[in-house]
């Protein structure tokens, strides 16, 4: 087969196994009610299939052997009914980020190289042991030990039950280069979805330590907020999160001191502000209350009130609107 076809066959199966990335990951994201919608389920388990085929193929070994795992657990979702839970969701996602990075990687620059591909699988394949040993003690009825609760008397049981993900340090900082790589790309509807899913999976890292939920559901609802730039969101969001997970780094040995360290955690000004500002579109469908500013019909005067009044994202968008309607008016 001469370059030019095996360019074009790659060039199919990369965006063949796009779609099907999409579906799996929209089913991850809703496991729960997805498990009860056998339709759905098989959708994500002929995705992962079609994937592995794809991949055999081609002679993607990594990428089939990831694909094949899912393949897997998936059917045993198809086969038997389990009830999901958030550990469940966790391990899924870790199994999914790497089947997407291996294509990710494939459609790169350097396209994808052996040694690292199987570098990747290998460090992959504790989570699908755990995935597959964990979906089995489901099926059982069985599920993870929970630990004893503080056997002193003074102990304050909310305290106890804080708990840290395993590796949460390495994990959120490997969350957040991901992040910081989608918010180099182009703003699209697709890579802010990528960027949610990657909040939710932070939000999972740090289950029951209620300030951290609020931090990582700001950071989602300014993602959300398709008025606020790539360029004014990133920065902001990006350092919340790593300053509040090196917080609660510091005090993750102890359930008193990793207390501490959440209590210690807020929302910044910036965050704040981003996270509650509503699409202008939404302003009406909202309680948030509308600031008005009194214009005088002197040109210069105008310009010289708005520049003080508005932000520089806020003026780019005005100079939009104005452009339009001189546009559809002329």
């Amino acid at each position: 087969m001469d370059s030019g076809n095996q360019q074009r066959i790659l060039g199919y199966f990369i965006e063949e196994a796009k779609e099907h990335l999409d579906t799996i990951q929209k089913g991850l994201l809703s496991l729960p009610s997805v498990v009860k919608e056998p339709d759905t389920l098989n959708e994500m388990f002929r995705a992962a299939h079609s994937i592995k085929g794809g991949a055999a193929m081609l002679g993607f070994s990594s990428i089939q052997k990831i694909a094949h795992r899912l393949e897997d657990s998936f059917k045993m979702l198809t086969e038997q009914e389990i009830e999901v839970d958030q550990k469940l969701e966790s391990l899924f996602l870790q199994g999914y980020d790497t089947l997407e990075d291996l294509i990710q990687q494939l459609q790169g620059p350097f396209g994808l190289r052996e040694e690292d591909a199987q570098q990747r699988v290998q460090a992959a394949e504790p989570c699908f042991a755990q995935l597959q040993s964990y979906l089995k003690r489901l099926v059982s009825g069985g599920r993870a030990p929970v630990a004893p609760p503080a056997t002193t008397p003074s102990a304050n049981p909310a305290k106890a039950q804080l708990k840290l993900a395993p590796n949460f340090a390495p994990q959120v900082v490997d969350i957040l280069r991901q992040m910081l790589q989608l918010f180099k790309q182009q703003d699209t509807p697709k890579s802010r979805q990528k960027l949610q899913h990657l909040c939710k999976r932070l939000a999972q890292l740090g289950a029951g330590i209620q300030s951290w939920k609020l931090l990582v559901q700001a950071s989602y609802k300014a993602i959300a907020n398709t008025n606020n730039s790539y360029p004014t969101i990133a920065p902001v969001v990006i350092k919340e999160l790593k300053q509040g997970s090196d917080l609660l780094q510091k005090g993750q040995n102890n359930a008193l001191s990793l207390q501490k360290a959440a209590a210690s955690l807020t929302l910044s000004p910036e965050l704040r502000k981003l996270a509650t500002v509503a699409p202008a579109s939404a302003t009406k469908a909202t309680s948030i209350p509308v600031q008005q500013i009194t214009i005088p019909l002197e040109p210069k005067a105008t310009a010289k009130l708005l520049i003080q009044a508005f932000d520089k994202q806020q003026l780019s968008q005005l100079v939009k609107l104005l452009a339009k309607a001189i546009r559809t008016s002329s």
